[in-house]
């Protein structure tokens, strides 16, 4: 068993506590909506004709939601008594509300949203009487294998995973979530490669890379390569997930494998911008990885070159979907119709980012 399984087991001993589903309830409940992944579900649920509501954090920005018929919720993963409310009437749970991080160390917040506020989405779900629940995950949950190795559901997760607690904590989150479903609860679980695309408010890693590139300025990149995925493939392949995934099972939405070069190469054809690309030797970029933790903190910015985004550049990203593919009729589109699509995003609203940045 999982590390949470003291927890959950604890639940099912109280079995009178637990709410009978009701079939006529129809309501879904998507966590983290407000994140890149989370508003385009909750977009894509609306439109299938969906009755969506939203777990939002007190103070949260929210303006991605803005104009969707969507029913905002207070509430927090962390505090379990904010969830039972967020539940009621719900018959779905999307939870994919995380905290990512690429910074080395030990982060306390990291762990009690990712693992802790997980194993709290799960008892809730247990004691409400919940249908379903479809916990988004990460790749980076499951364990690292050489190159040629192929990367597929087969691989366990790893919650020793010893290149990030990033790794670690949604590794220990799907090992929960596992648990539940052994024990009874109807759970799934996705794991989305690295996720870019349109709708992007709160610029993600790769998105504040390709609105840098949008406003020429220089990119310094390093020899390496990943799997990309759209946004928009993985609300569906969520939906698909919900639709028609086997309980206890784990999905791979992934994308296509493309090197960081390549990558520039077709944002600045497609924008028709001109920016100056500079490579860096990896050797250096490991040695400025040494040091720039302390500057991202300081400064209080997204950081670029750290150690373990330079290890996963250079890892294995030879990652499988065709489980998704065969059970589910996940079919990702190229990663040229992602980025021109996301570039396009982002020149319509690049007033409106530059105008947040100067205030």
């Amino acid at each position: 068993m999982g590390p949470g399984f003291q927890a959950i087991d604890f639940l099912f001993l109280k079995r009178s506590e637990q709410v009978v589903f009701q079939e006529n309830i129809i309501m879904i409940l998507v966590t983290g909506a407000t994140g890149h992944i989370g508003n385009v579900l909750t977009r894509r649920l609306i439109t299938s004709g969906e009755k969506v509501r939203a777990l939002v954090l007190e103070g949260e920005d929210q303006r991605c939601l803005d104009g969707l018929e969507v029913e905002i919720v207070k509430g927090d993963v962390t505090k379990i008594n904010t969830l039972e409310l967020a539940m009621k009437e719900v018959r779905t749970v999307f939870h994919l509300a995380g905290i990512i991080s690429i910074l080395p160390g030990k982060n306390d917040l990291l762990r009690r949203v990712n693992v802790q506020g997980t194993i709290n989405i799960i008892q809730t779900c247990l004691k409400m009487g919940i249908q379903r629940l479809v916990y988004t995950s990460s790749i980076h949950a499951i364990a690292r294998v050489p190159q040629g190795v192929v990367i597929d559901e087969s691989l366990p997760f790893d919650p020793g995973n010893p290149y990030g607690e990033y790794d670690r904590s949604k590794a220990q989150a799907s090992l929960a979530v596992l648990d539940a479903a052994r024990l009874g609860l109807d759970a799934v679980i996705a794991c989305p490669t690295g996720v870019i695309g349109p709708y992007d408010y709160r610029r993600s890693e790769m998105g504040a890379l390709i609105l840098d590139c949008i406003q020429e300025k220089p990119q310094l990149y390093v020899d390496g390569a990943y799997d990309f995925v759209d946004v928009r493939d993985v609300a569906e392949g969520l939906i698909q997930i919900n639709k028609r995934g086997e309980t206890g099972e784990t999905y791979i939405l992934s994308g296509e494998q493309i090197s960081v070069s390549s990558l520039l190469e077709l944002v600045q054809q497609i924008s028709g911008r001109r920016f100056l690309k500079l490579r860096m030797p990896i050797n250096l970029a490991q040695l400025a990885a040494r040091i720039s933790p302390f500057y991202y903190r300081l400064m209080n910015v997204t950081p670029r070159f750290t150690s373990y985004s330079l290890e996963v550049l250079q890892s294995n990203s030879n990652i499988s979907h065709r489980k998704a593919q065969a059970a589910l009729g996940y079919q990702p589109r190229q990663i040229i119709d992602t980025l021109r699509d996301t570039v396009g995003w982002f020149l319509e609203n690049q007033l409106s980012f530059a105008t947040e940045k100067l205030g």
